[in-house]
């Protein structure tokens, strides 16, 4: 496939745009630099060895993951600083978590002591130190200790365990993401970061280390690289753009470089056409994919995506779209690339419209 002309591959094909990932990292780097934060970057996007590499040599200092099997492919890749921003439960993980730390760096994320003390354990069982974060609930209703006393009474419990190194705190701003008023968004997001910021305060005059305020998605990072407590961001998304950032978050900036490359199968009717992508290519929860162009780069503006099911996307075809044909290749714009990588064995990566590499999904599947 290397050299092949987007015309020219198999549908449905993955593809990724270099040259627009690379403009979408370089300038998401740019800007937590000219704001003095550090670079954490999630790879639930990308699940890819390759691409966190590339974040590592725009100048981040390590990347998110979300299970302790996802960190170990990176971890294993060269990866060394991992974030798990998940509680790690479970004696299997535990010893993953362990081995782990004798061949990298991770750091865990707990929100309770049992949590906390269980990984204290079984590290101390193997002879290796885990450092960790406290997370806190910024108003997400997930996970997370409530800010405030539980809080600071779980660092300072923490704080006391062998095996274990207490390093900072996080948290996650995201049920603010697509607040439409911004000044109202920069509030709101500034008012939960203070609880950050509170918690801070009292182990640092507690003698308790808080080097780390771990925060930041790509619905928020250019906000929450405003804020003075923040040390670092875990924001990834941004390197493809998806349209959930751009249209519902307000993310300026950055471009979609992530898109499907699916083939024309029915047409039923003149004014309907059904493509070979359905839910098992393209996750429609979020944010539902659009149909931008043709691959030659016509503008199919008045094409609407009405249905997808198992394998079909069923488009209602204005005027302007009606001329598509049995055959034609077509782009599709994921609305969320989280929910739609994970659908696929591998990248296609395009420049100038031609197949440069083939990237396996290193981390698909990776759920433990």
């Amino acid at each position: 496939m290397i050299g092949q002309h987007i015309t020219e591959l198999d549908t449905p094909s993955l593809c990724i745009d270099l040259a627009i990932m690379e403009a979408n990292l370089n300038s998401m780097m740019s800007y937590l630099k000219e704001h003095g934060k550090n670079w954490r970057p999630h790879v639930k996007c990308h699940k890819l060895p390759v691409i966190a590499q590339m974040q590592l040599d725009a100048g981040a200092i390590g990347v998110t993951s979300a299970k302790s099997s996802e960190a170990e492919v990176f971890i294993e890749n060269g990866i060394p600083d991992v974030l798990i921003a998940n509680m790690i439960i479970g004696e299997q993980k535990l010893q993953r978590i362990a081995k782990l730390c004798s061949i990298g760096d991770p750091v865990v994320a707990c929100d309770h002591f049992v949590q906390a003390e269980a990984l204290s354990d079984v590290c101390r069982q193997n002879g290796v130190k885990c450092r960790v974060l406290l997370e806190v609930d910024l108003g997400m209703q997930r996970v997370g200790i409530r800010p405030g006393p539980d809080a600071q009474q779980l660092a300072r419990g923490v704080d006391k365990l062998p095996g274990v190194e207490l390093v900072g705190i996080m948290g996650y701003e995201g049920h603010l993401l697509t607040e439409t008023d911004e000044e109202k968004k920069q509030k709101q997001i500034f008012t939960v970061l203070s609880f950050l910021e509170e918690l801070r305060d009292v182990m640092l005059a507690e003698g308790i280390c808080c080097d780390i305020v771990s925060a930041g998605g790509t619905g928020s990072y250019q906000i929450t690289a405003k804020h003075p407590a923040v040390t670092e961001l875990q924001a990834g998304g941004g390197i493809f753009a998806d349209r959930f950032y751009l249209e519902r978050c307000g993310v300026k900036g950055l471009t979609p470089s992530l898109t499907l490359v699916a083939s024309v199968v029915s047409r039923p009717s003149l004014e309907r056409a059904v493509l070979d992508v359905g839910r098992k290519s393209v996750h429609p929860d979020i944010h539902p994919p659009t149909v931008p162009s043709m691959v030659n780069g016509k503008a199919l503006s008045d094409a609407e995506v009405t249905q997808l099911s198992a394998e079909h996307m069923t488009l209602k075809l204005g005027p302007e779209s009606q001329n598509l044909i049995v055959g034609d290749k077509v782009i599709v714009s994921p609305g969320y690339s989280d929910h739609t990588s994970v659908l696929h064995n591998e990248f296609v990566g395009l420049r100038d419209d031609r197949v440069e590499c083939i990237w396996p999904i290193a981390a698909r599947g990776k759920l433990k």
